[in-house]
């Protein structure tokens, strides 16, 4: 059921990207594309019953590869919010420039004023 919530967050974000016209929209839809595949990763990385690998400490290999939950996807989507990070910043300076210069962020109303 969670895997379908991921889905649908990730279809209103794509329908955000294509329909909408105004930049912070747009820059808004990709923020909602993005949490819908971080919430993807952690729950790839989900096990049901189980414990971080840190507390199998000391048990045996066969302990840990039964009850440990996996650690990668949990460092997929630490990465993936840091880089997220960036990527906004840089959107948000695209689109304040833009605003600077056309005085609009309607991407309708900037392609028109192209020379």
């Amino acid at each position: 059921m969670v895997y379908v919530f991921c889905l649908v967050l990730f279809m209103v974000g794509i329908a955000g990207v294509l329909t909408q016209k105004n930049l912070i929209k747009i820059i808004i839809s990709l923020l909602v594309i993005e949490a819908a595949v971080n919430l993807f990763l952690i729950l790839s990385g989900y096990r049901s019953g189980g414990v971080a690998p840190i507390a199998w400490f000391g048990a045996g290999p066969e302990a840990l590869s039964t009850g440990a939950v996996d650690p990668l996807p949990q460092a997929m989507v630490l990465t993936a919010i840091v880089i997220g990070l960036g990527v906004l910043a840089l959107l948000v300076a695209i689109a304040l420039r833009l605003y600077h210069r056309y005085g609009t962020y309607d991407l309708t109303k900037i392609r028109k004023l192209r020379g």
